[in-house]
């Protein structure tokens, strides 16, 4: 361990001023403090919280009641990330919609979407599109794609969302964020800049053990001033000016719209929906969907959770009903999920 490091080690376990909330919103970072041991060091005084980092447990319930609707009553082939299969909705999960006749299909990128609809022209695919601005950009290119290409069987759900409005919904939440390394590639610096304006606070950190560390030392050491700040601690990989070209893509497909966020409710300008030039690929529209709230498990604790409200071990389901085998709410689902750290590392 260099000095740098150590120093930073000393100043977080020595820490002994005001307690403290900060909340990471990284669902990388969550698994990542718990496997390095570094949530086992801090003092009583640092609370770490768990925020709304992880896609798929933001993604509300009446978007997995649509995903289902397309499956079993428009006969739709579903094209999805493996964790969004188990993720309940209001009556059940797709996995469990599969067992009913559904056809759901596991991928890897969503491009590979766009292959599949190539590949079976017979049928009517519809990608799921969820995250943040990391993944974003190859559901936008598979819908661009999708219509150079004239491919009338394919179209997508999208809930994709941004993470800048959802820092003001957040705001008194955290004293201080971490912020994600693997989105803050594609944003840069600006609108971290852009929110210690509105007061907000927080670091962007790698995963490293080291990396992580030292984020938190300078999140103490600057609150300790009381001004609002901001600093890139993971200069090696995030550039002031992120990703231009993906940002691009972004907008070129897709535009700024209002985003119910799971457990914290609607988020104005936070979510992401297909511009007008691409409507024809937009899996509302072309199943005439409706909106729907869905209805969530009312003892499950996700929405508390992903607030910092609650810790997952403080809901009554917890280890108990609910378990990675058996999940009842979507932070439990997820490999990103707090829920799902809490149980791998805690037993």
């Amino acid at each position: 361990m260099n000095e740098q490091v150590l120093k930073a080690k000393q100043i977080v376990e020595n820490y002994d001023g005001r307690p403290l909330r900060i909340m990471e919103v990284c669902g990388t970072h969550t698994h990542e403090i718990f496997r390095l041991g570094i949530r086992q060091m801090l003092p009583e005084n640092i609370h770490l919280i768990s925020g709304p980092g992880c896609p798929v447990c933001v993604t509300p319930v009446g978007y997995i009641d649509q995903a289902i609707d397309l499956a079993l009553n428009h006969h739709c082939t579903i094209c999805t990330f493996g964790d969004l299969i188990r993720v309940p909705g209001s009556d059940m999960s797709l996995q469990q919609a599969r067992a009913k006749g559904a056809k759901i299909v596991m991928i890897y990128s969503p491009t590979d979407a766009f292959t599949y609809a190539q590949s079976h022209l017979d049928e009517e695919v519809v990608l799921l599109a969820v995250g943040f601005e990391t993944t974003t950009p190859a559901s936008c290119m598979a819908i661009r794609d999708a219509k150079k290409n004239n491919l009338t069987n394919f179209s997508a759900l999208v809930a994709n969302k941004t993470m800048d409005n959802a820092y003001l919904a957040l705001k008194d939440s955290a004293d201080a964020f971490l912020y994600p390394g693997h989105v803050s590639t594609i944003t840069g610096c600006q609108i971290y800049r852009d929110l210690c304006e509105e007061g907000i606070s927080g670091v962007v950190t790698g995963f490293t053990g080291p990396e992580i560390l030292t984020a938190l030392a300078v999140i103490i050491k600057k609150l300790e001033k009381g001004q609002p700040f901001f600093m890139n601690c993971y200069p090696r990989v995030v550039r002031d000016e992120g990703s231009p070209s993906a940002r691009k893509i972004i907008a070129s497909v897709m535009e700024p719209c209002d985003s119910i966020w799971r457990g914290i409710g609607n988020i104005p300008g936070s979510g992401l929906q297909i511009k007008a030039a691409y409507q024809d690929f937009d899996a509302r529209k072309k199943y005439g969907l409706e909106n729907t709230q869905g209805h969530p498990n009312p003892a499950c604790r996700c929405g508390d959770i992903l607030r910092g409200d609650c810790m997952p071990n403080a809901c009554p389901l917890f280890g108990k009903v609910c378990t990675p085998e058996h999940p009842v709410g979507a932070c439990m689902v997820s490999n990103e999920g707090s829920c799902s750290a809490f149980y791998k590392y805690m037993e």
